[in-house]
This record gives structure tokens, C-alpha cells and sequence, in this order.
């Protein structure tokens, strides 16, 4: 009974406190940070496993649902786009001992959106199956899912993108620090 009642439980709390949980992912992801090297390099490594992660279940998905692979990719590349869009717009104050950034608060708001949305649009989704609106075979070759996919690639493009022109900017800096020595 008790594991019933925390399967339950759990991600009722998850979707009670979500408006909160992006709320504070959009305020980290805007505030000012601190260059660091191994962060950066942790970070397009991480991204660049779950970028092939979900390309390869795209493709694997894209068995089933038609599209889910392409919608995967056009997502991915909008994501990078928007990346690299962010690391121009990104205040770069570079000191004698540090590099400091602080990302465009636009663009990450509108990454926090497309989040928002995707987290949306499946519960609405689920919802609608849980009411039996949605039949087993519709809710699988119904709207949405490309759709979503693309949603999920823009945000994994996008940080891709991102860390890795961070550790670029880094490296740039590390040399020019170097030669003032």
C-alpha cells in the first residue's frame, strides 16, 4: 500500500510544483554565472549524449509514428540555431582572474516556454486519454507527438549549442589570459 500511495503521490507533487520548478529553471538559466572550464565541458558532453540519445529514439520512434525523426531533426536544428543566436546575445565581462556570462533573458525565456508547453500539451494529452477520449490506437497516431519531439529537440538543440560555444568562449579567454602573462 505504502509503494502504491508513493507512485501516486510523487508525481502528483511534481505537476502541483511545476509552475515553480520553471519559474526557478528560468531564473538560473538567466542569472549571472561564473566561466568554468569543466562545467562547460561536462555540459556538451552530457548534451551531446542526449542529443544521439534522442535521435536515435526518434528514429526508432519514427517506426510507429511517421515523421517523429524529421520533426526530431528540424527541432534539433532550430535548437542549435537558437544556441548559437544566444551566445551572441549572451553578456559576455571578462576579468584579469575570471570570465563571467549572464545569457539573454529573452531567449531563455522562450526556451522556458517551449519547456512549458511541451509539459502542457502532455498533460492535456494524458488527461484526455485518462477521460477515454483518446482510444490505445488514436493516442499513438494522433497529433502531437512529432510535434512534441520537435518541442523536446529545440530545448536539446538549443543547450548543445549553447555549452558549447561556452567552452569555446572559454578556451578564447584561457589563451588571451595566457598571453598577458
Amino acid at each position: 500500500m505504502p509503494l502504491i500511495l508513493l507512485v501516486v503521490l510523487v508525481p502528483l507533487v511534481v505537476i502541483a510544483l511545476m509552475p515553480f520548478i520553471l519559474i526557478q529553471r528560468y531564473r538560473v538559466g538567466s542569472a549571472r554565472r561564473l566561466a568554468r572550464p569543466w562545467m562547460a565541458t561536462v555540459g556538451v558532453i552530457s548534451m551531446t549524449f542526449s542529443s544521439i540519445f534522442f535521435l536515435v529514439s526518434a528514429g526508432i520512434t519514427n517506426i510507429w509514428i511517421p515523421q517523429s525523426f524529421s520533426y526530431a531533426a528540424i527541432g534539433l536544428g532550430i535548437g542549435v540555431v537558437l544556441g548559437l543566436l544566444g551566445l551572441v546575445l549572451t553578456r559576455w565581462e571578462s576579468m584579469p582572474q575570471s570570465l563571467h556570462y549572464t545569457a539573454n533573458r529573452w531567449l531563455v525565456l522562450v526556451i522556458t516556454f517551449v519547456v512549458t508547453a511541451r509539459v502542457l500539451f502532455g498533460l492535456y494529452r494524458s488527461i484526455l486519454f485518462a477521460e477515454g477520449s483518446l482510444s490505445a490506437t488514436s493516442a499513438i497516431s494522433a497529433f502531437g507527438i512529432p510535434q512534441s519531439l520537435a518541442a523536446g529537440a529545440i530545448v536539446i538543440g538549443y543547450y548543445l549549442a549553447y555549452t558549447a560555444g561556452v567552452r569555446w568562449r572559454i578556451r578564447v579567454w584561457q589563451r588571451r589570459s595566457l598571453r598577458r602573462m
